[in-house]
């Protein structure tokens, strides 16, 4: 279902020549969504209703400075009751807009915030790794990795994450038993 409304969204910003701007809209709000405990609440629970959901997205569109195509599909998505699938959607219509631009996509998972520099070392590093395609990261922040990063790049992934050397080290110990 994501995939779909994926799909139309990029379809209508390929006609309407505004794939990159909706993306960063788009981008926005996925980030004020990852931020902000109270609307991660709002977006995946069903308790809420159609006007209250409408209500409270529309203050907060407005308040970002997303408008145009991108806040009328937040708007659509959530009068069809589907506004716990955005995320996902977002992530769909970040992948079509780079397999348009002949971008390689990755998704990278770290436990804090990356600062600029580390970001565009992360960014050079993985674009020399796919044979200098420009890369598109889609960075997600997850403090229970504790440290480190995990990265999918296409069906390769690479965890190198505390959380996971620390459950092999557990493994480890309980197999020496």
């Amino acid at each position: 279902m994501a995939g779909r409304y994926a799909g139309a969204l990029f379809e209508l910003a390929l006609e309407e020549k505004s794939t990159d701007s909706v993306k960063k809209d788009l981008e926005t709000f996925d980030a004020l969504i990852g931020e902000s405990a109270d609307l991660n609440r709002l977006v995946r629970s069903p308790v809420f209703g159609v006007d209250e959901q409408l209500k409270a997205v529309s203050a907060i569109l407005d308040k970002a400075g997303i408008k145009g195509l991108a806040a009328d599909f937040i708007r659509v998505v959530i009068t069809n009751r589907r506004l716990f699938a955005l995320r996902n959607i977002i992530s769909g219509y970040r992948a079509l807009v780079a397999k348009h631009k002949g971008e390689v996509s990755a998704q990278v998972t770290v436990a804090e915030k990356l600062s600029d520099a580390n970001l565009e070392a992360l960014k050079s590093a993985l674009t020399s790794v796919t044979g200098g395609k420009d890369m598109d990261l889609d960075v997600k922040i997850d403090p229970t990795i504790i440290g480190g990063l995990i990265v999918k790049v296409g069906s390769r992934m690479v965890d190198s994450s505390l959380r996971t050397k620390l459950n092999s080290i557990k493994f480890a110990m309980k197999e020496a038993r």
